[in-house]
């Protein structure tokens, strides 16, 4: 038997297993084999074939002379003389197979499996036209033969009932056609043992089948549509994907749902689809565009349309937007326990102003003030989720910061002699951000921080009660220039997603009053589901080396640490490490929430010349 040497592949996405590369180069005039099948019916061809077949069993049982037929054209059963007896049956005394002219087939595995298929034509059977047909029927449907006719002789000892079959071309190589989302070695593992072998039209019928199948699982919107076999034993496959034509933007009016103006740039959302023009249709795709724009904060709903073009395989997707509303006002107050003493201990107010769509361009301006009874903090952020003309999904955020916040937290308690203390900052920053993976981002920055202690009276203060130095240059105030890198990995957002944050900082003495120092951090939370309750266990640690002032240091407790603690309020250092779990239960009809904690926390080295005195 011959053996396939080798594939070509064409610029189509066609692949050919051939016997020589003289053997596949196309004639001037193809002569294709008639259409054999589609994706809707994949054997269609043995209705035909039955048909033929019972007009020629008609024409042929007739002859003998027990046998009755009906003059109607190819009647489904045979009645008797009065229309109304039941259908006649003739006595067959031999069954064989052959191929079409009469002849023995080469192949004696193929007259076995033509044999295997009759269920009621046996030797010494009375058999009606009904019963010849269904065995007809199983013979095509066998998948090995193109054709199946029945012929009765007459003979000496009996009527002879002789099935003629035509069986399939051998397998030579494969055309498929508009397959471009369909890798081709999945269609070269489907075919890889069937050269030289009969075309078996069940196993192509499976084979489209997990074509189908292998779309529909990966949401695409793509079929087998059209099938045959060519001369020489070639089979052609055509594929038919949808593929997206156009997309096109609409914003609806959030009360009305009429079309309106949109605020936003049409580019600003394009940008951010996967989904492109050519590309195939696919529902998964368009599905986790939809969540992209809504994470964007600029659209209350999102949907997307797809809609045919024609009688093409091509689709237009038309995206339904409502915007948001772009900005707002807004103020609040509260109480913030442990920070101060006096009547009005802890009370704090809140004004902020926001605009998340500036310029319609997705960017994002907040500026918010929080006052306290001594604390203070005053925030401008404007950040560019995707800087124009990146592709890498660079985003870009600029920050100016003015706080004041008490030094109680890293120095001690206040001592009845001396006035409180409080640490006012001076930041301005600029960091650039990507994703390097999909569960990976990294952000670089450079940050300018002018910091130092006051008194109750703004005055600077570089020493405390204790005459320990609040300052790490010796000057009113320490300037320092910060360059940061930070990784951050996020496996996903549910409760049992890993978390891991990294970060550097390091500072420049660009002036020699500059403080120069390194701080190094890493952070990791791992959350586990045991039943109906939840287990999060987290670590965090971090050193220090180099010159910087006290309030610079690691501070343990508070909710960012230790809760439980007021901030700083277990200790602070150069070095620490804190390890918590944390079990929560639902309780109640999941109206209410049992909380265990637990911590463990070292503090390293907390005996350095900056020490806090408690």
């Amino acid at each position: 038997m011959v053996r396939s040497c080798d594939v070509r592949f064409v610029s189509s996405g066609v692949k050919l297993p051939c016997e020589s590369t003289s053997a596949l180069a196309p004639s001037p005039s193809p002569s294709p084999a008639p259409a054999l099948l589609s994706a809707a019916l994949p054997f269609a061809h043995i209705g035909r074939a039955i048909d033929a077949a019972a007009r020629r069993l008609g024409s042929c049982l007739p002859r003998v002379p027990v046998a009755r037929a009906d003059p109607a054209p190819s009647p489904p059963r045979r009645h008797g003389k009065d229309g109304g007896g039941p259908e006649e049956r003739v006595l067959i005394s031999e069954v064989a197979v052959r191929g079409k002219d009469g002849e023995p087939l080469e192949l004696p595995e193929l007259e076995a499996a033509a044999a295997a298929a009759l269920r009621a034509c046996r030797p010494n059977a009375a058999l009606t036209v009904r019963e010849v047909q269904e065995d007809v029927h199983r013979i095509v449907e066998s998948g090995l033969f193109r054709s199946c006719m029945p012929v009765a002789v007459d003979t000496r000892d009996g009527i002879r009932l002789v099935f003629e079959v035509e069986p399939n071309q051998d397998f030579h190589g494969l055309v498929c056609e508009g397959a471009n989302m369909l890798p081709s070695k999945f269609m070269e593992d489907a075919f890889r043992d069937r050269h030289g072998k009969i075309i078996n039209i069940r196993h192509l019928d499976q084979v489209i089948k997990s074509v189908n199948r292998w779309y529909q699982e990966r949401g695409l919107t793509g079929l087998v549509s059209y099938a045959e076999i060519l001369s020489g034993g070639i089979l052609r496959l055509q594929v038919s994907e949808a593929e997206v034509n156009n997309i096109s933007i609409r914003f609806l009016d959030r009360k009305t749902g009429e079309p309106t103006v949109g605020k936003t740039q049409t580019e600003t959302i394009l940008r951010q689809l996967t989904t492109k023009k050519g590309q195939a249709y696919n529902r998964a795709q368009v599905k986790r565009d939809v969540e992209t724009i809504l994470t964007m904060g600029i659209m209350e709903d999102v949907t997307i349309i797809p809609q045919p073009v024609g009688d093409s395989n091509k689709v237009d997707l038309v995206m339904n937007l409502v915007e948001r509303p772009s900005g707002g006002f807004s103020a609040g107050g509260g109480i913030s326990s442990g920070i101060t003493n006096g009547p009005l201990s802890g009370l704090i107010g809140s004004f902020a102003y926001s605009h998340r769509n500036v310029f319609g361009r997705n960017k994002k301006l907040n500026l918010s003030l929080e006052r306290g009874q001594i604390d203070s903090i005053f925030r401008l952020n404007f950040t560019d989720p995707w800087i124009d003309g990146d592709n890498k999904r660079t985003s870009r955020t600029v920050m100016v910061q003015n706080s004041r916040t008490p030094g109680t937290l890293v120095h001690g308690g206040d001592h009845p002699d001396h006035a409180p203390i409080t640490i006012g900052r001076v930041i301005a920053g600029l960091e650039y951000s990507r994703p390097f993976r999909p569960k990976w981002s990294g952000t670089l920055g450079l940050i300018f921080q002018h910091a130092g202690a006051r008194d109750d009276k703004g005055n600077p203060v570089i020493r405390d009660f204790y005459n320990s130095q609040l300052t790490a240059s010796g000057h009113d105030y320490d300037d320092t220039l910060l360059a940061k890198f930070e990784s951050i990995y996020t496996d996903s957002g549910d409760h049992s997603s890993t978390m891991f944050v990294f970060n550097i900082e390091q500072g420049l003495p660009v002036l020699p009053e500059w403080l120069s120092f390194n701080r190094l951090t890493a952070r990791l939370r791992q959350g586990y589901e045991i039943g109906p309750a939840r287990l999060l266990l987290s670590a965090s640690g971090g050193h220090m080396e180099g010159n910087f002032p006290p309030h610079e240091a690691f501070a343990i407790g508070g909710t960012n640490s230790v809760r439980g603690y007021e901030e700083g309020a277990v200790g602070s250092g150069r070095s620490y490490a804190v390890g918590s779990g944390e079990v929560s239960c639902r309780m109640v009809n999941f109206f209410l929430l049992s909380t265990l904690l637990a911590f463990c926390c070292c503090q390293m080295d907390s005996t350095w010349k900056y020490d806090r005195h408690n």
